[in-house]
């Protein structure tokens, strides 16, 4: 049974920094795609990164290219988020997630998710 569960959350300020986790356990994940998605009150579930896990591969969505930077260390089975340059839009819930699909960008093609990890950042 895959679970995913995220870590690192927190309250920042604005053009402050954080670093999410990703603790994946349950599979080998080769072959399939980690993202980060996240989904502010009001707002659908929006794509931030995902990568490769076998290649290493990596995704981002237009409001966070160049401020947010994905990763994974596959001996510890973890996918980490590095955001820097936080703006006030960034708050949400963020969500890791895993699969096999695709269509990297959306949330149907991932099969298995965590309960999120809330970030907030004041201006």
């Amino acid at each position: 049974q895959v679970q995913l569960v995220e870590s690192g959350g927190g309250l920042v300020q604005a053009v402050d920094s954080l670093r999410l986790s990703c603790a994946a356990s349950g599979r080998t994940f080769g072959g399939y795609v980690m993202g980060w998605f996240r989904q502010a009150p009001g707002k659908e579930r929006e794509f931030v990164a995902a990568i490769f896990w076998t290649g290493g591969n990596t995704f981002y969505g237009d409001s966070v290219k160049g401020r947010f930077t994905i990763s994974r260390d596959k001996a510890k089975n973890t996918v980490y988020l590095q955001m820097n340059s936080l703006i006030v839009e960034d708050t949400g819930l963020y969500y890791c997630a895993s699969g096999r699909d695709s269509n990297i960008p959306n949330p149907r093609g991932y099969t298995n998710w965590g309960l999120g990890t809330q970030v907030t950042v004041s201006s």
